[in-house]
């Protein structure tokens, strides 16, 4: 469009972008040619893990966390953080390693809290009894509650 006489402002609307964008377009071409066009990849740090400790991690955590030493066999973000820094010497918030482990395939699961003296047919029995009734409490319409 500029080789044929089109001015940035009207190239720029054409392409329904603003102006600035069209004018970033045109100096990126004139400084680096067509090639500095293409798209690119947007700028971050690299990663710490390598593509080879990556394809790692699956058959590090296989054995499962007690092989770690950790007390019950579930992965959380904060073990799998704790065994890629013994591991590789990295250290990951476990934010982002629950976004390693999906990019990887795996998904993190969530221990249960449970009391350890927990009743289940006691529980069982007052949810199947006692909680429809605290639930279903009948409501007077209209009526005025005065503190």
């Amino acid at each position: 469009m500029h080789e044929q006489g089109w001015s940035g402002q009207r190239i720029a609307e054409a392409l329904g972008v603003t102006a600035g964008a069209g004018s970033q377009w045109l100096k990126r071409a004139r400084e680096g040619g067509w090639e500095a066009l293409r798209t690119q990849p947007p700028p971050g740090p690299t990663p710490r893990l390598t593509p080879e400790q990556r394809q790692m991690l699956p058959d590090l955590l296989r054995p499962g966390a007690e092989a770690y030493g950790f007390i019950g066999d579930v992965w959380t973000t904060k073990r799998v953080a704790v065994v890629i820094r013994r591991e590789f010497g990295v250290s990951y918030h476990p934010a982002h390693v629950s976004r390693l482990m999906r990019a990887i395939g795996w998904s993190l699961q969530r221990p249960r809290r449970r009391a350890s003296q927990r009743k289940e047919a006691a529980t069982a029995a007052w949810q199947h009894e006692r909680q429809p009734a605290l639930e279903a409490k009948p409501g007077t319409r209209g009526a005025r509650w005065w503190p």
